[in-house]
């Protein structure tokens, strides 16, 4: 019997009150299949006794984040982003997930110049991927909203992020599908349909957009059904385009995160059956 959450994937930004055996237990008792994983509670935990407990547990990382942060013009930065992304394609292979999700860099302090930093990425992109390849890990472009392209992410369509990805195979770099950035993109469809025709869509995200935004728009995501975003809708579109992988929940809410994490979990669970699984 179906319990509408075979495809759910919790993201751990979601619940990052948790810890990393309190996660694993609450997927566990409520029966989350996936986990979407943050490098930082995995390196404080060990990458390898997280990899242990998660597959000990049954469950399927389904992405690991984040990479990407290639903007930067001063070469030893440069290098040490290179270095630091070839550790999170390690540490990606080591917790048995094949996507990397990659927020590319903002514009570097004092540049106004977009294209050269995209072009950066787009060299990053061309040391990483064979690399990246050897270890049975894709990278995957996320396009983040353009109200972070200064300071975050100079990528903010799914347009502009295939246009790099597609300068190299697909089983080393795609997109990420999140729904919070590029909801209010009436060219989303159409590249959502252009990247599953390529094979590019390494991973479908969602969060809702709720109004007014918080102060300090990172934790603005809302939980599923509490805004503006039509989720099956956009779910139907990934699926026309060919993706039938996990569909992972990520939500940076200063709300949810004072609330108790299992509870938050739960709730998120029933949301998905309600307004994507249904």
């Amino acid at each position: 019997m179906s319990t509408g959450l075979e495809r759910f994937s919790i993201n751990q930004m979601t619940v990052k009150q948790l810890s990393l055996p309190e996660l694993v237990d609450a997927c566990v008792q409520l029966g989350v299949p996936g986990v979407g994983l943050w490098r930082e509670p995995v390196q404080s935990y060990g990458v390898e006794a997280t990899a242990k407990l998660v597959r000990d547990a049954g469950l399927t990382v389904t992405t690991l984040c984040r990479g990407g942060f290639f903007t930067a013009i001063d070469p030893a930065e440069r290098e040490q982003a290179l270095a630091d992304n070839r550790r999170a394609i390690d540490e990606a292979a080591a917790l048995g997930t094949d996507t990397l999700v990659l927020v590319s860099g903002g514009l570097p302090a004092g540049s106004r110049d977009l294209h050269g930093a995209r072009e950066r990425i787009a060299d990053a992109l061309a040391e990483l991927g064979p690399y990246a390849e050897e270890h049975g890990v894709r990278l995957a472009i996320e396009p983040l909203h353009p109200m972070y392209a200064s300071d975050r992410c100079v990528v903010s369509t799914l347009a502009q992020a295939l246009d790099l990805a597609e300068r190299f195979p697909a089983h080393q770099v795609g997109v990420t599908v999140d729904t919070y950035h590029i909801w209010w993109d009436d060219q989303a469809p159409a590249q959502i349909a252009r990247a599953g025709a390529g094979g590019r869509i390494h991973t479908f995200q969602l969060a809702d957009w709720t109004t007014p935004l918080p102060e300090g728009v990172l934790t603005g995501r809302g939980q599923i059904g509490d805004g503006a975003i039509d989720m099956r809708e956009w779910k139907g579109y990934v699926e026309a385009a060919g993706y039938t992988g996990p569909i992972e929940v990520e939500l940076f809410n200063e709300e949810l995160w004072a609330r108790d994490g299992r509870e938050v979990l739960a709730e998120t669970a029933e949301r998905f059956v309600t307004h994507v699984a249904g």
